[in-house]
């Protein structure tokens, strides 16, 4: 084989050509020289000129030979360590292709080296058989070269290793003992099984030339094993043969292919098996979701890492109400500090917990956290119980809501007593309670003894004999702090106390971090994905590996994959890939842990011919021949432009150009200034302009009911508030809008009246939900049964009434109180002791403030946020309700123009609480408030 040759050895017969064109180079004109006026010089001139010779310079002319023996020799196609072939006349070429994973990196070159061969065998007129070993269907049987160039080039590399026998055994059946001429086995170097001797089965089809085929085997490298440290992740590689050491950078990537942490495994001269580690902290570890070799773009390179290697995600919500503003009030602020490091944390987008929970555990959490939820809806509450059952974990907090929940709540560990246990303050005769170490079966064992921790508030459980048993946690007085109860699967744990500072300073302690890490830690990593029966029968291929090492979504060819337990090498059946769901899936790598990959084995004294592959070695000149051309072409062109004085020429018309291009560049920026821009007017929804009129101004909304008689009342009472709010404050509210709780929007408004009636469709469970996200983003409800009862205990006298009860039995509702006589309410805009309506006596019932502390100094009492629900029997809008003219529809209850004109105030007081809070709570306006008494 010579080590430099022509493809195109006759065009080499131009070069004599050369002379002719040096001869014909000499015929370039003389350069022009400029003269100057008057003409009679320019003819003196010319007459005593010498003529300029004809030619041009030396050094030009050798620089346009040379370009023109670059152009002869391009075509000529030099060509280094040309391959040179001659295949067997005898019978069909055999070409063995080796398709495997460790292919996928020189895969060009592979096919290159097997299209060679065709096109020889098509200038023979010989038939081809092409086998690849990687898949899955085998055809040897041999056909033209057309039809095998076109199976060539619709073949690729798969993440599976060569399955030769296969292979071997499809040629037997194909050939039916006839002998092949040449048999061309493009392999990958390595041995497919422990006693690999496909060589040998090759030769035994008596080949009149048998090649091998193979690359340098370099790159053959794969991951086998990935264990996640205390300090490190530990990554298992194996390579072909050992060579020199060597040095190979390894990459993690998270869930969505971008690279996040990096290290190095090092091979030792001679050594194929090696150890390297990513060094991450454990968080960043935990989002680990797959591991590759730089630079080796195949499956071996990459290892995929399953749900087990990540940290747990937790969703989590509260019932209190939305207040951004106020975030150190909030139970979900400490819950969010004290897992961000060490979960992923989902939040619901929207506070109907009909929707909310649903969308939550559709996003397959470990951990469902409940902060002062009592009551859920009941489809809901199946939803959470089924999804607990399947593996999942509830963590739950009290609170208010907690306590007066019903007592055959099923989402509780332990049975709770009704109401709540204060300890401390004037009415208790206990003082604030510490924490008792951790008992030996909780999971709190072995954290330091809890110290200057104090509970003032708590849920107290029934006492049972298992109830020891239950709890992780106890106050210094034997009183359970954490419970946890089995269901299912699954579990639930209960802290007694609120997740704010509300209850007691556990939030702001060390050890709440750490009990929630702990607690968290017990659960699922995938929460309740798929069962062991699920297993048992088999995962679904979810995602699989391709043979660069990327994930695709998986093919019908791939088959359920049973987790027994067994490490198994990927096969036609199990690629490597992802088994299972979106919400949890197992693994599959191409080879197992403790698997080493070794080079294939060669018959003893067989004469076989050893080939490098196509494009290895062999290259050729004619690229940078033609390029070398094009570049001497170019500098005659600048060279004769110089000497003909073309960029003389141009420098001096360098101004006047700069000025047109200026001058062009400025219409065109004004032009473009001066086009209308796009209006945005298609990008509104229908209704959009009456959302913005609502957001505008300020408006009253009553919930309609269906009844005319009722929805006029409300409609005009809100009206006579409405005006009189424009009269007596600076608030000019809007026209009264009357919503349908199934579908408007509830959000626009600050305060829903609600007239309370028997007789009126029942509100369905949709619209319940979304009146309770609406109380939950921080909108309040008034609920008005107008008939002078509000009975809340389960004594209702009136039909409205036990309506009432049955709207609010749907409801997660905070414990309610009548108004106490210092609350913000008596004092928001004028000095009230009741409220009336258009009848008197009726308690107006608000959220109870549970934790309040009596202090005479302050003129009203202080309390955060606003109460989402508000309970009258009084009839306000029956006492607002105005005319046209201005005058009352309806007479009070007795007839009364004082209790209306207080009626009035009290809807004045109630719109100012709505809108500024318990700001006169605060001390600064006690001398402005004594003012005005005095006045």
């Amino acid at each position: 084989m010579s080590a430099f040759a022509f493809a195109f050895p006759a065009v080499l017969t131009a070069l004599v050509l050369l002379p002719v064109i040096w001869w014909l180079l000499r015929l370039t004109p003389p350069k022009p020289v400029t003269e100057v006026f008057p003409p009679f010089a320019i003819l003196a001139s010319i007459l005593k000129r010498e003529e300029t010779p004809a030619q041009s310079p030396w050094w030009l002319t050798l620089l346009r030979m040379l370009m023109a023996a670059a152009v002869i020799l391009a075509i000529a196609d030099p060509v280094f360590n040309p391959r040179t072939s001659t295949l067997a006349t005898g019978g069909p070429l055999v070409l063995v292709v080796d398709n495997s994973w460790a292919a996928a990196t020189d895969w060009k070159q592979r096919v290159e080296t097997a299209s060679m061969l065709i096109d020889d065998a098509e200038g023979r007129d010989l038939p081809v058989s092409l086998v690849l070993t990687a898949d899955r269907q085998q055809d040897a049987v041999p056909v033209d070269a057309v039809t095998a160039r076109n199976r060539l080039a619709a073949a690729e590399p798969r993440p599976l290793p060569a399955d030769r026998k296969a292979a071997v055994a499809a040629l037997h059946t194909a050939l039916d003992g006839a002998s092949p001429g040449t048999i061309a086995f493009i392999t990958d170097g390595m041995a497919g099984e422990a006693t690999d001797d496909t060589v040998a089965a090759l030769q035994a089809l008596s080949p009149a030339d048998f090649r091998l085929i193979a690359g340098d085997g370099a790159p053959a490298v794969a991951i086998t094993a990935a264990s996640n440290g205390a300090d490190a992740l530990s990554v298992t590689l194996t390579r072909l043969d050992g060579g020199p050491a060597r040095s190979l950078p390894l990459t993690a990537h998270d869930g969505h292919g971008r690279p996040i942490a990096a290290g190095t495994a090092d091979f030792a001269a001679g050594a194929t098996t090696t150890t390297g580690t990513i060094t991450a902290p454990f968080e960043l570890r935990n989002d680990f979701a797959r591991i590759t070799v730089d630079g080796l773009a195949n499956a071996g390179g990459a290892y995929l890492l399953d749900d087990g290697f990540r940290r747990r995600r937790v969703a989590f919500l509260s019932g209190e109400v939305v207040d951004n503003t106020q975030p150190l009030l909030s139970p979900l602020h400490y819950i969010n500090r004290a897992l961000a490091p060490y979960a992923d944390l989902i939040e619901p987008s929207i506070a109907d917990l009909s929707v909310a929970i649903p969308e939550l555990l559709e996003q397959n959490p470990s951990v469902l956290i409940m902060a002062d939820i009592g009551r859920l809806p009941g489809d809901v509450q199946d939803k959470v119980k089924r999804w607990i059952e399947g593996g999942g974990m509830l963590i739950r907090f009290a609170g208010p809501r907690l306590a007066a929940a019903p007592a055959d709540d099923p989402l509780v560990p332990v049975m709770l007593r009704k109401g709540e246990r204060a300890l401390g303050g004037a009415l208790s005769w206990s003082e604030p309670q510490p924490l008792s170490a951790y008992p030996a079966n909780s999971p709190f064992f072995g954290m330091h003894a809890p110290e200057n921790i104090l509970v003032k508030r708590q849920v107290l459980a029934e006492p049972t004999p298992d109830l020891a048993d239950r709890t992780w946690a106890s106050l210094a007085d034997g009183t359970p702090l954490v419970t946890t109860g089995p269901l299912g699967a699954g579990s639930i744990v209960l802290f007694h106390v609120s997740a704010e500072t509300g209850w007691s300073n556990l939030p702001l302690s060390g050890d709440f971090v750490e009990m929630l890490r702990r607690t968290v830690q017990l659960s699922r990593s995938s929460g309740a994905s798929a069962k062991s029966g699920e297993q048992a029968k088999g995962l679904p291929p979810y995602r699989l590996m391709t043979a660069g090492g990327t994930l695709a979504a998986a093919t019908g060819e791939a088959r359920p994959l049973v987790v027994d337990g067994a490490k198994k090498i990927a096969s036609f059946d199990n690629p490597p890939g992802l088994y299972g769901t979106e919400d949890g899936y197992v693994a599959h790598n191409l080879f197992p842990p403790g698997h080493e990959i070794r080079p294939l084995a060669l018959p003893e004294g067989a004469s076989i011919q050893r080939e490098p592959l196509a494009g290895k070695e062999t290259w050729s000149l004619k690229p940078y021949l033609f390029t070398l051309a094009a570049l001497l072409l170019l500098a005659d062109c600048a060279i004769v432009l110089l000497m003909g004085g073309a960029f003389a020429a141009a420098a001096r018309s360098v101004p006047k150009r700069g000025a047109t291009a200026a001058m062009l560049l400025a219409l065109a920026a004004g032009t473009l200034a001066g086009l209308p821009s796009e209006s945005r007017a298609n990008d509104a929804r229908p209704g959009d302009e009456v959302l913005m009129s609502r957001l505008d101004t300020t408006h009253l909304a009553y919930v309609v009911t269906g009844e005319s008689d009722v929805d006029r009342i409300s409609e005009r009472g809100l009206a006579g508030l409405t005006e009189f709010l424009t009269y007596r404050t600076t608030l000019e509210p809007g026209e009264p809008v009357g919503v349908d709780i199934s579908r408007d929007e509830l959000a626009l408004y600050p305060i829903i009246y609600w007239p309370v009636s028997a007789s009126a469709e029942m509100p369905s469970s949709t619209a319940i939900s979304r009146i309770d996200a609406y109380m939950r983003n921080g909108g309040t409800v008034l609920f008005d049964t107008r008939d002078q009862f509000t009975s809340l205990d389960g004594n209702a006298t009136s039909p409205n009434t036990e309506r009432l009860q049955a709207i609010l039995a749907n409801l997660d509702i905070p414990p309610l109180e009548p108004v106490p006589a210092d609350h913000v309410l008596t004092k928001a805009f004028y000095l009230l002791s009741n409220f009336p309506g258009r009848y008197a006596g009726g308690p107006l019932w608000i959220e109870a403030e549970l934790d309040r502390k009596e202090d005479p100094s302050r003129p009203a009492r202080a309390g955060d946020g606003v109460s989402p629900i508000m309970i009258t029997g009084n009839d306000f809008a029956g006492a607002w309700a105005i005319d046209a003219n201005g005058m009352p529809l309806l007479p009070t209850v007795p007839p009364d123009d004082v209790q209306r004109d207080h009626a009035f105030r009290a809807g004045v007081n109630i719109m100012m609480y709505m809108l500024t809070g318990n700001y006169k709570a605060d001390q600064v306006h006690v001398p402005a408030l004594l003012e005005r008494l005095g006045q």
